[in-house]
This record gives C-alpha cells, sequence and structure tokens, in this order.
C-alpha cells in the first residue's frame, strides 16, 4: 500500500531538452501575430489611460470638473476590463513596460491637474486625438488582412468612439485657454506615439 502510495505521488523533473523545447515554442511566430500585437498594444494604452485619470481624479475629484473625470475615467476602466479579458483569454503576453505606464500615466495625470484644470483638459484633448487615430489605424488594418475578428473589431470601435467623446469633453471645457496650450500638447502627444511604439514591440 505505502509502495503505490509513493509510486502515484512520484514525478520526473522536466529536462534541459524539454525546457529548451518549451522555450523554442513559446519564441515561435503565433499564426495570429497582428491580433497579438494589437491586444497588447491596446492594453498597455488603456492601463496608461486609466492611472492618467487617477491621477487626475486625485487632484481634481472634488472640483467642478470632478464628474467629467470620474465619467471618463468609468470609461477607460471598462476599456481596460476588455482588454484584460483578451489579453487572458486569448493568452497574449502584455507588454514589458506596464510598470513604467503605470508611474508615467498617474504623474501625467496628476501633473497636469496641479496646473489647473485647463491643463489637465489640454491633457485629455491631446492624449485621446493620438488614441482616436490609433484606433481608427488597428480597423483598417484588421480590414484589410482579412481578420473578421467581431470581437475584437466591436471592442476597438466602441474605445474609439468613447475616446473622441473624451476630446470633445476636453474641448468643451476650455483646455486651450492653458498658457503654452500648443507646446504641451504637442509634448503630450509625442510622448503617446512613444509609448503606443514601444508597447506594441516591448
Amino acid at each position: 500500500m505505502h509502495a503505490r502510495m509513493i509510486r502515484v505521488f512520484t514525478f520526473k523533473l522536466p529536462t534541459m531538452r524539454s525546457v529548451g523545447l518549451l522555450l523554442s515554442r513559446s519564441m515561435t511566430a503565433r499564426p495570429n501575430s497582428v491580433v497579438d500585437r494589437i491586444i497588447r498594444v491596446d492594453h498597455a494604452g488603456e492601463f496608461g489611460a486609466d492611472k492618467i485619470y487617477a491621477g487626475q481624479a486625485a487632484v481634481l475629484g472634488k472640483t467642478e470638473v470632478g464628474p467629467l473625470i470620474q465619467h471618463m475615467w468609468d470609461q477607460e476602466k471598462a476599456h481596460l476590463e476588455l482588454f484584460q479579458k483578451l489579453v487572458a483569454e486569448r493568452r497574449v503576453r502584455p507588454s514589458m513596460l506596464l510598470p513604467l505606464w503605470d508611474i508615467a500615466g498617474f504623474v501625467l495625470g496628476a501633473g497636469t491637474a496641479l496646473l489647473g484644470k485647463e491643463a489637465a483638459m489640454t491633457c485629455t484633448v491631446a492624449v485621446e486625438e493620438v488614441i482616436g487615430k490609433h484606433y481608427n489605424s488597428q480597423l483598417r488594418e484588421l480590414l484589410s488582412e482579412n481578420l473578421e475578428d467581431e470581437e475584437l473589431l466591436e471592442g476597438i470601435s466602441k474605445c474609439r468612439d468613447d475616446e473622441l467623446e473624451h476630446k470633445e469633453i476636453g474641448l468643451k471645457n476650455s483646455s486651450e485657454a492653458v498658457a503654452g496650450y500648443s507646446t504641451l500638447s504637442d509634448i503630450i502627444k509625442t510622448g503617446c506615439r512613444a509609448a503606443v511604439w514601444l508597447s506594441e514591440r516591448i
């Protein structure tokens, strides 16, 4: 009886050869590499957006623009939840830069909010303009590649529409009234484009 119990719970440690095979398989290009890249970068982007609005809410949450920020933040949370689901279900490797976007997103949101609501809205307009164009580009790419992924197409379309709504909210709340609006906007847009490029690859 005891010998049988021992045999039942005995297992072999993986050999170096088997570990090597597993690693090589994980490094092999996946059949849906375009979809993987899109999910990875969008997950990273929505993760960063969540942190931006968290930073804005921490500073301006109890001001007159607090409800607007909360509304946009709630939508970003829904976006993040969607891409977290897709990452898990489709076994997509998340971006390794998430810890960086965690800090950078919050600092950007809180930092612009500390300059005033106009600067915070400038941040919103700049970010959402870049992301709106980014989502449109992804939709065109999916369609051109004949990747009829209904769940992903609908998800990106919904996120794109929400981001453009956020841009309009920012424009309606005097974002252009901030001193140095163009310079601040250009810096944020450049940073967003760089974050997209990096998150697609790392």
